[in-house]
């Protein structure tokens, strides 16, 4: 699967802008998980510690919103695009 990030949280990663993930699972949880383990300064950026995606932080699969869809049980179809984009705020 590929995860596609902003400057700003890629360089959390290395500095790579789109990572391959290789998660093993079916989930958006499943797929933070396999993230946290190979960027884990990344994976405290994205979730909270209880697991839950922060709320300044949206993840899309394939373009849909996954906090309207089932958060992070969300399922990850194999060649998935998975987005991670900090909220925006400002006036």
């Amino acid at each position: 699967m590929e995860v596609v990030l902003p400057g700003v949280l890629a360089d959390l990663a290395g500095g790579s802008k789109h990572l391959r993930v290789e998660s093993g699972g079916a989930t958006v949880a499943d797929l933070l998980d396999a993230l946290a383990a190979e960027h884990p300064l990344l994976a405290r950026r994205i979730r909270d510690e209880t697991g839950k995606v922060r709320r300044f932080v949206n993840v899309y699969v394939d373009g849909e919103d996954v906090r309207y869809s089932e958060g992070v049980a969300t399922p990850v179809k194999d060649g998935a695009v998975v987005q991670v984009l900090p909220s925006v705020a400002g006036g």
